[in-house]
């Protein structure tokens, strides 16, 4: 990692960019594009919180990933959350309530957090979360679904809320996305395309990149299909084997050379639509964000994690301030060493460096 990078300045001009996309993206939606401006205003001021702390000596990122629920009603090939045993079959137990969301959302708004990425489980699951985040208009809440409870109070929902911004999990083409995530899932997905186009209700979809559908999902049939929909965001997650049987899956040096060249091609190409790229190359952009430094994750019990991908955690939001949550000494032992910055094979570095995380937690515990 280069010595004078700064993660404050990177992670403020990336949100900068990611609003000025968005805004761009919207100018012919009015509703929208109110929204995205007053946005805008407000992570200018949620960019000073975040400066007046670095000051102080307290780093605060401007993103959050809540996983409000361990239930999913799907069973996607390869999925990192069954895998890590965070999505259950089993009836939840001792998740956050509605109202601990809430105080989560509200203290995540006091800090100068400008995203919080709802994901699950399936996170239309927890309707009175979701409605507890409209309430934040301050913070854009993407929600990571799988689309198939979309219905019209949802639809309804969107329309009256702009800070909630369904994005719909996609493989690529029909046989590829029902081949991962079941049978019917792809026209379902095309029938909620169409029905938050005809409202102008903005939404995005989400791509699992692997190395087998790195070509279709970034091609011009697929991502012009999603532009004609109405789709203004793309946001490309790399795959993150959690088994030994899907290592070939993950994409390499050479698979991410080629997305970031084909995201830059689309981005010139597709003015219309905001393309994200995660982890994205952490080997030019000082080492990897999680841990606080760039964003962190709260699992559906309250515990304060360095990563969706790395599920361990000190500390718990029921028990403690989100402040102190993001100070814990996981967190706090991840951004003082070398492990964040550590060379790796791609993807994700917590994940394939997972023993010495847990040799780390042993030792601070």
């Amino acid at each position: 990692m280069e010595k004078d990078f700064n993660i404050q300045e990177y992670m403020t001009h990336g949100v900068e960019r990611v609003v000025a996309d968005a805004i761009r993206a919207t100018l012919k939606n009015p509703k929208e594009s109110a929204y995205m401006l007053s946005f805008a205003a407000a992570t200018k001021a949620a960019s000073k919180k975040r400066a007046r702390a670095e000051k102080n000596g307290e780093h605060i990122p401007p993103f959050l990933i809540a996983s409000i629920t361990s239930s999913c009603n799907l069973h996607c090939a390869g999925c990192y959350s069954r895998c890590n045993h965070a999505t259950t079959d089993t009836e939840p137990v001792s998740q956050l309530t509605d109202e601990e969301w809430l105080k989560v959302f509200e203290e995540a708004d006091d800090l100068g957090v400008s995203f919080i990425l709802l994901a699950g489980g399936e996170p239309l699951l927890r309707g009175g979360v979701i409605e507890a985040a409209s309430k934040k208009k301050n913070i854009l809440f993407p929600i990571f679904t799988n689309g198939t409870f979309m219905a019209e109070k949802y639809f309804k929902l969107f329309d009256d809320n702009r800070n909630l911004i369904p994005i719909m999990s996609i493989e690529g083409e029909k046989e590829t996305t029902d081949q991962r995530r079941g049978e019917g899932v792809y026209d379902k997905l095309q029938d909620n395309m169409d029905e938050l186009n005809r409202r102008n209700i903005i939404f995005g979809t989400s791509v699992t990149v692997t190395t087998e559908n790195i070509k279709e999902v970034s091609s011009e049939s697929f991502i012009g299909n999603m532009s004609k929909k109405g789709c203004k965001a793309v946001i490309f997650v790399e795959f993150v084997p959690v088994t030994d049987d899907s290592t070939h899956l993950a994409p390499g040096d050479e698979e991410r050379e080629y997305l970031n060249k084909e995201i830059m091609r689309l981005r010139k190409e597709h003015p219309e639509m905001v393309f994200v790229s995660f982890p994205g190359d952490e080997k030019s952009s000082g080492g990897c964000i999680a841990a606080g430094r760039g964003f962190f994750h709260i699992n559906s019990h309250g515990g304060a994690e360095p990563c969706p991908f790395s599920p361990y955690s000190d500390t718990n939001v029921k028990d403690t301030s989100l402040r102190e949550a993001l100070n814990s000494k996981l967190f706090v032992s991840l951004q003082s060493g070398n492990l964040l910055s550590d060379d790796h094979n791609g993807g994700c570095v917590l994940y394939e460096k997972k023993d010495q995380v847990e040799e780390l937690l042993r030792k601070i515990g």
